[in-house]
């Protein structure tokens, strides 16, 4: 047990809502997107901080992929949470990025057993603009088969949500949930309603039926 976790969870024992951000830096995500990405952020942020108790429960870890994978955000509660400034280059490997989320999730559930903290199922929300490239096909099936063996077991709530010019189809086949395609660069409404949706989460039982607001940012 990390001394850092231990203290941290002295500090707070509330039962913990993660989220785990799975975002596209791909030079394709260039110019507005990304910018409209990280505005975003922001929103999200200040959203979750309104609510004295999602502040404490809900937790945000971000990961970034292009060509490289990268945590940009090891888990933190939404008090702590500064956001990021994403930069966009790159291919899009997206299998690897869900399988080190899914990864993260695993590691931060134990992290939680050890202390004795109560969760909720944590959700995953990969944000993209293409499909898979520069990666083995393999890798991209195997995540999609953890997607369905940990959405089955309810051991994470995984959405996919495509940003204008992102392959749908190629998306809906690596997810479980019919993924969701933004409107426009509207990221600030998606993560405003990402927010209600975990401080509604964070407000009831770890084991409830959570009923969400409907996206008016995407369509099906």
């Amino acid at each position: 047990m990390k001394l850092e976790d231990a203290v941290e969870f002295a500090e707070n024992p509330e039962p913990r809502c993660p989220c785990v951000l799975l975002l596209d830096t791909s030079g394709s995500m260039q110019g507005e997107a990304i910018e409209a990405l990280n505005e975003g952020l922001k929103v999200f942020r200040d959203e979750l901080n309104r609510d004295s108790l999602a502040k404490k429960r809900v937790e945000v870890a971000i990961i970034s992929f292009n060509f490289e994978v990268k945590v940009v955000q090891e888990f933190v509660t939404a008090d702590q949470f500064e956001p990021p400034t994403l930069v966009a280059h790159g291919l899009t490997h997206m299998g690897a990025a869900i399988h080190q989320g899914l990864d993260l999730i695993q590691a931060r559930k134990t992290e939680y057993r050890n202390n004795g903290i109560a969760y909720y199922r944590p959700w995953v929300f990969l944000i993209t603009d293409g499909e898979p490239q520069g990666e083995l096909e393999s890798l991209v099936e195997q995540a999609a088969q953890r997607i369905r063996d940990d959405e089955n077991s309810k051991r994470v709530a995984f959405f996919a949500v495509g940003v204008e010019g992102a392959n749908m189809d190629r998306l809906s086949q690596i997810v479980v949930r019919s993924p969701l395609k933004l409107k426009g660069l509207n990221f600030q409404e998606m993560f405003i309603w990402l927010s209600a949706s975990m401080q509604r989460v964070s407000q009831s039982k770890p084991d409830d039926q959570v009923a969400l607001p409907p996206p008016g940012w995407g369509t099906v």
